[in-house]
């Protein structure tokens, strides 16, 4: 069975140490581990290494993606810049290994019309399937309407956007993960809940803010299992009502544009979950490499264990994605 993992990361050291310079309030706690800690090394791979771990866990093809902050934080004219270079460098990585890797394009998304041009040239020149965006431009929504070019063009192309978690912004973090023990408020700010609860956040506003409806073709991509939007569609659906307004629920937003990511949380569980709610063709696999260490066989086990019938598990291992981007346009 072919696997196809659809969240796997990288940077490079120029982008670390423009994240490490950024000011305090757009800062991302997770930097120091990129420079430092243990996915460092991996993050900044794109040969020899990368594609022996593949090997070891029986991974034919790695969708790769800038990691978080993206060039989201940083000033335009910067944004615009290292978001081409990396976006040049993945074509690069891909056009080395065409049969092992495919790419999601960085958007500089401070400068919205360069971010929408950027992404018409990683399609049509670089061949890359689609774009990586981190929900806010520092105080900036997606659904906000300077971020129109961005979906416009993604759905003229016919393109997946993955909207990736971003860490909140500092007065989040006090009012609701801070007073914790060393090392707990960034666990909980980050990958315990907060990155999860801030990606959901922004798909749901693009539900409510009309964003979704001017753009019917749109297709998002959520890690993550929907990063808590599946799990609270009913509440979720209230919102309409209580807002008095004629909006579509959030839960027909989430049949029409929504896919969802496994993002190397290995759950039958989940998989039942968002199998029920979206369908079986809306479920991607994903590792979300280098940051949730695996062993060797574990992907083989999961799928093999996983409860779809044999048609649905090769669509989630693999063709779901192909079929998600086999109709991208390119121009």
């Amino acid at each position: 069975m072919k696997v196809i993992t659809i969240e796997e990361h990288f940077a490079t050291p120029e982008l670390i140490e423009a994240w490490a310079a950024l000011p305090p309030e757009y800062a991302d706690p997770a930097v120091p581990l990129y420079r430092h800690g243990p996915p460092s090394a991996a993050l900044v791979d794109l040969g020899a290494a990368r594609l022996a771990w593949m090997d070891q866990m029986g991974i034919d093809v790695q969708v790769i993606s800038l990691t978080s902050p993206g060039v989201q934080s940083l000033e335009p004219a910067a944004a615009v810049e290292l978001a081409r270079r990396s976006n040049d460098l993945l074509a690069r990585t891909v056009a080395e290994h065409p049969d092992r890797f495919q790419g999601l394009a960085a958007l500089p998304t401070p400068d919205p019309v360069a971010a929408a041009a950027e992404l018409r040239r990683a399609v049509g020149e670089l061949g890359l399937q689609g774009a990586i965006v981190f929900g806010r431009t520092r105080e900036r929504s997606l659904d906000h309407p300077a971020g129109e070019p961005i979906l416009a063009t993604a759905e003229e192309l016919s393109v997946p956007l993955f909207l990736h978690p971003q860490i909140s912004r500092p007065q989040v973090r006090a009012a609701l993960y801070s007073d914790l023990p060393p090392g707990f408020d960034f666990a909980l700010a980050g990958p315990g809940l907060g990155w999860h609860l801030e990606a959901g956040v922004q798909f749901v506003r693009l539900a409510l803010t009309g964003a979704l409806d001017r753009h019917p073709g749109l297709r998002i991509i959520l890690g993550h299992w929907g990063d808590a939007i599946l799990f609270y569609l009913d509440e979720l659906d209230v919102i309409p009502r209580v807002a008095q307004s004629d909006c579509a629920p959030v839960s027909e937003y989430a049949k029409r544009h929504l896919y969802v990511a496994a993002s190397g949380t290995l759950s039958h569980r989940y998989t039942r979950w968002a199998t029920e709610i979206l369908g079986p063709d809306r479920l991607l696999f994903a590792l979300d490499h280098p940051f949730v260490p695996r062993a060797p066989g574990d992907v083989a086990s999961f799928l093999a264990g996983t409860p779809l019938s044999a048609t649905d598990r090769e669509g989630f291992a693999s063709g779901n994605w192909e079929e998600l981007v086999g109709g991208v346009r390119g121009v």
